[in-house]
């Protein structure tokens, strides 16, 4: 049931309760208006994350934490959990370990959240969280120097985004992969990844990251 639908069903609760005695409507109101609550939480948490990141690309100086952001996404994942709405759960999750990992920049806080995040939407079935928690968990690896993990982290999310056709989430991931090429010494691979997506973003409308895979094409020639 959609939003409204749910606010108007409270509505009507509210009358059965009252005029039929059906006190009982009332509880069953509580729980849609908690999930009402959760999407409105996870809703307003990606508008302010949104907003970070186009300060961020404008100028990194002025891209400061907005102090509600990892608020409404845990209250979104806790509301999820209490009614038992997993696929919601894995989603806020994942916003949880991005904020911390995006936002604050510590990649050890945001690990447990994101590895949730991937076991919940992986019993569920959601490839779109799958594939975003698989790539910050390589982007995790990555930061850590540990190369060989945050490629197979990413290369897996990319699968993933190819076969649901989101194909500027694949070049997105392809930066970092041109980024891990170079950085083991995999210059070939990583001019032949910069092509392909630049082509891929440049289809799919993608400014930003196309600007992303110049950066990424620069490094590589530059080595």
């Amino acid at each position: 049931m959609h939003t409204d639908g749910r606010i108007e069903q409270a509505r009507l609760a509210y009358r059965r309760a009252v005029m039929d005695g059906e006190a009982g409507a009332l509880d069953e109101a509580d729980r849609d208006l908690d999930g009402v609550q959760a999407d409105l939480a996870l809703a307003r948490g990606l508008v302010i994350h949104g907003r970070f990141l186009v300060r961020r690309a404008e100028d990194p100086e002025q891209a400061a934490e907005d102090p509600r952001e990892l608020g409404l996404f845990e209250q979104a994942a806790q509301l999820y959990r209490a009614r038992g709405e997993v696929r919601g759960e894995g989603e806020a999750l994942f916003w949880v370990g991005c904020c911390q990992q995006v936002v604050r920049q510590d990649n050890e806080a945001a690990l447990p959240a994101l590895r949730r995040s991937l076991e919940l939407a992986t019993s569920t079935g959601d490839t779109v969280i799958m594939a975003e928690a698989l790539r910050h968990l390589g982007i995790a690896e990555h930061a850590a120097g540990r190369l060989d993990a945050a490629r197979e982290y990413l290369e897996e999310s990319t699968r993933l985004r190819r076969a649901d056709g989101a194909m500027a989430g694949v070049a997105s991931n392809q930066v970092g992969l041109i980024y891990i090429a170079v950085g083991q010494g995999r210059h070939a691979d990583a001019l032949a990844l910069a092509g392909e997506a630049h082509a891929i973003a440049e289809a799919a409308g993608a400014r930003t990251i196309v600007r992303q895979v110049a950066e990424a094409r620069a490094a590589a020639e530059s080595v």
